[in-house]
């Protein structure tokens, strides 16, 4: 049986900033597809018990940046894939600062650990909780971590911002659904 809480409290805390990756779920406002995407890198952030962040990187999508501009839902995972089990979630409303907007340094440099420059930094999903939760976990497989995949710093690395831009206009303009996603 889970437990529901009203913010992260200290062992949620600890149990999130140990996790090697974490799962993002959004959805359309009307009809669409639920969308869940897999995190990793060290791309999480908790601002406070009842703000977190993470630094979207570019990818083959953008769904959760569309529903996220579409009505802000934005639910959050953690899986424990060593050690004692847990699932852990958190539940709010989230906003976009992108990658281009003046905001996004500034944001970035109050964090207590700033993010670092990754290649195909896309945004920052800045989400107010409202509710977070604890689960047992008992069915999420052992799985041991061995290091971050590099493909996709590499592949961003030698891009331009030009080359950016013009992916994101041509694969990341709208959902799957064709929400837009309102990328600069």
């Amino acid at each position: 049986m889970g437990t529901a809480y009203e913010s992260i409290n200290d062992a949620m805390r600890a149990f999130i900033e140990r996790q090697h990756m974490f799962f993002v779920s959004t959805a359309p406002s009307e009809g669409g597809h639920i969308n869940m995407s897999p995190k990793g890198y060290d791309s999480f952030r908790i601002i406070s018990p009842n703000q977190v962040c993470y630094l979207d990187l570019t990818g083959s999508g953008a769904e959760t940046i569309a529903h996220v501009v579409d009505n802000g839902r934005i639910t959050f995972m953690f899986c424990a894939f060593e050690g004692k089990p847990n699932i852990c979630r958190l539940y709010g409303k989230g906003r976009i600062i992108y990658r281009r907007d003046a905001e996004f340094d500034v944001f970035n440099a109050s964090l207590d650990e700033p993010f670092v420059e990754l290649a195909g930094a896309r945004a920052l999903i800045v989400a107010d909780l409202d509710r977070t939760s604890n689960a047992c976990g008992f069915a999420v497989p052992f799985m041991e971590y061995q290091q971050d995949r590099s493909r996709l710093h590499e592949y961003w690395t030698p891009k331009s911002d030009a080359d950016m831009s013009d992916y994101w206009a041509t694969k990341n303009a709208s959902s799957i659904d064709g929400l837009p996603t309102a990328i600069p």
